[in-house]
């Protein structure tokens, strides 16, 4: 979405100029003709520091997403047309997600679909959540869809959050030990050494290694700095990689504790989107597609449109999930077989979609409960170190005398 500035005259032949979130200019130009104004002349607004700086910080967040979805479901269900229901809503949000509600009412009043209006913010909604806007039109039960949608966003931000907060402490204390340290190698080890230097000290093993580090570092910290930024800038050019996605996707899977943390929350998201495609009457087949390119993860990804491939040549879905033993477990391929067979594919992958859910929350608390020991452990040996490396020459020191 652009700012365009115009210049236009409206009925009583007054000269006026304003402002136009639009995606292209001829854009900008039709929504400023449909206010009744003349244009004379359109252009992008200048993209200084400011508009940079304000850009950068307005975000939609997927809460903002799910409230906005949970609210228009609401006003569907009431039986309030679609376009009063994002009227009331454009004037009850600010920054950009009110500029995307304002796009996505001028698309509808021109004649879009939801769902087309929708396609032009791929930043903002998933293909998923299109896909499912298109099945509930098509189907004519967009108020069901729209319900189930925002129960679904409302599940993935509350378990996101849970394993967010389980991991705040953890990294709270890492980042604090990692200040804590720099303070005292750039600071205060200096001015000890210095001090030991005047009184021709002799100094123990450890204290020699802290010196040298601190050298080091008080020295070559800009080359430290830009070694950090290069090995920062090749990790993420590999990264961009087709090959280098997926190895990096592929390590991540095999670190201890976490790895396993990570998958399970994939494939809880995954179940989960696929049992909302399934039961808002979208293709197995589409289904597997879209989650594909909505899942961030190259080893689940391709392993999905694998399976698309196999499921479009006429095998069974059970058949094409189990060619893929390091993406899908086994009890995933298991159900969806029983789903197959059954007929209730909705609810089978709802369920399988909990079980990973509260594995996931167990995962959760191991790793919490793991991680805090090895943190205080390590932070014990650094404190430890730091002070034998600077109490001992103090002690040599007062000894001697």
């Amino acid at each position: 979405m652009n700012t365009y500035i115009y210049r236009a005259k409206d009925k009583n032949g007054k000269m006026i100029s304003g402002q136009v979130e639009a995606l292209s200019d001829n854009e900008a130009a039709g929504l400023t003709r449909k206010k009744g104004l003349i244009v004379f002349s359109i252009k992008p607004a200048s993209s200084g520091l400011l508009s940079f700086i304000k850009g950068f910080r307005e975000k939609v967040s997927p809460s903002d997403i799910a409230m906005f979805t949970r609210q228009l479901s609401t006003m569907i269900n009431a039986g309030l047309p679609i376009t009063d229901s994002l009227s009331i809503l454009k004037s009850q949000v600010r920054g950009l997600m009110q500029k995307v509600i304002s796009q996505v009412l001028a698309d509808v009043e021109g004649g879009s679909s939801l769902s087309q209006a929708f396609s032009k913010h791929p930043k903002v909604f998933s293909n998923s959540y299109i896909a499912l806007l298109k099945s509930g039109e098509a189907g004519g039960v967009m108020d069901q869809v729209l319900l189930r949608l925002a129960d679904n966003l409302e599940k993935e931000q509350e378990f996101a959050g849970k394993v967010k907060g389980a991991l705040i402490y953890p990294a709270v204390i890492v980042i604090g030990m990692v200040v804590v340290s720099f303070i005292m190698m750039i600071f205060v080890i200096p001015r000890l050494t210095s001090l030991y230097g005047e009184f021709n000290a002799t100094l123990p093993l450890p204290t020699k290694i802290l010196i040298t580090v601190t050298g080091l570092m008080t020295k070559l910290w800009p080359i430290m700095l830009a070694g950090v930024g290069l090995l920062i800038y090749l990790f993420q050019a590999f990264r961009k990689t087709k090959a280098g996605k997926r190895k990096i996707d592929e390590l991540i899977f095999k670190i201890p504790i976490l790895g396993p943390l990570k998958k399970q929350v994939y494939l809880t998201e995954l179940t989960r989107t696929l049992s909302l495609m399934a039961g808002s009457g979208v293709s197995i087949l589409d289904g597997l597609i879209i989650t594909a390119g909505v899942i961030d993860n190259a080893v689940i990804s391709d392993a999905l449109n694998d399976a698309a491939v196999q499921v479009e040549k006429g095998f069974p879905v059970a058949f094409a999930f189990a060619r893929h033993p390091d993406a899908f477990p086994y009890i995933l391929t298991q159900m969806i077989a029983i789903g197959e067979e059954t007929g209730k594919m909705e609810e089978i992958l709802a369920k399988v979609s909990h079980i990973f859910e509260v594995e996931s929350d167990q995962k959760v608390k191991t790793l919490t409960s793991a991680i805090e020991p090895v943190i205080m452990v390590i932070l014990g040996l650094g404190v430890g170190f730091l002070v034998i490396s600077i109490i001992m020459p103090i002690y040599n020191l007062t000894s001697s005398f």
